[in-house]
């Protein structure tokens, strides 16, 4: 299946090497740019796109207050709106961009630094169209790993895991670890299928909206360190 994306940008020339390094894959068509974070969130409700490639500091609105926009809207009713809303991978310079921890709550699926290869950028585009979150870069487990430690005050009782079996507990700490279905299948001698169903029953019984919440989750309350 082709991966239709949308760059937001504030810098034209960052905008087209961006869209120049995707469209160089076959299976990534890139349907629009926007030079902002409003025209991100219009041209995404037009467009539909399956990813939207959003970088944070932007004029008129912000790549957080965008991904807030486009992720927390209401159901569409042609279908479940997880299947709808589209992928955020935020682009981000890191150092300076710290309010880049909101955008974990936000429903941001990974983070990608503007010095990344062309490499790197495919295949976070696959990795967040997939489901997954970005979790193998070191900048997106330091990222959580803050993220969960400045929010411990705000942790979830014990009760929060009691509705999770043992299994689906193991399955919540190996993708906190950043593994994916397959590596999961691998570690506990399951099949992928299975671990599909576990990770679905996972989400479903924490009311998280994807892997990258569940990372955040499992470090918030202590799963992993």
């Amino acid at each position: 299946m082709t991966i239709r994306v949308l760059i937001a940008d504030d810098q034209v020339m960052i905008r087209d090497g961006l869209a120049a390094l995707l469209s160089s894959d076959p299976q990534i068509e890139v349907i629009g740019q926007a030079g902002n974070g409003r025209e991100a969130v219009d041209m995404a409700r037009a467009l539909d796109p399956d990813v939207v490639v959003m970088d944070i500091r932007m004029p008129e609105m912000d790549g957080l207050a965008a991904t807030a926009e486009l992720i927390g809207e209401p159901a569409r009713a042609d279908g479940d709106p997880a299947d709808v809303r589209p992928k955020i991978l935020m682009l981000t310079t890191f150092d300076l961009d710290e309010y880049v921890y909101e955008a974990l709550g936000a429903g941001a699926s990974g983070f990608l630094l503007k010095d990344a290869s062309a490499a790197d950028l495919v295949a976070g585009v696959r990795v967040v169209a997939a489901g997954d979150a970005l979790l193998a870069p070191s900048i997106t487990r330091r990222l959580i790993g803050d993220f969960a430690r400045r929010r411990r005050h705000q942790r979830p009782s014990p009760a929060a895991t009691a509705g999770l079996t043992p299994r689906e507990m193991d399955v919540l700490r190996l993708i906190a670890r950043g593994l994916s279905n397959a590596e999961i299948a691998a570690e506990l001698v399951l099949a992928e299928q299975t671990v599909k169903t576990h990770v679905g029953h996972v989400l479903t019984k924490l009311a998280l909206r994807d892997r990258t919440q569940a990372v955040v989750f499992a470090y918030e309350n202590g799963l992993v360190g």
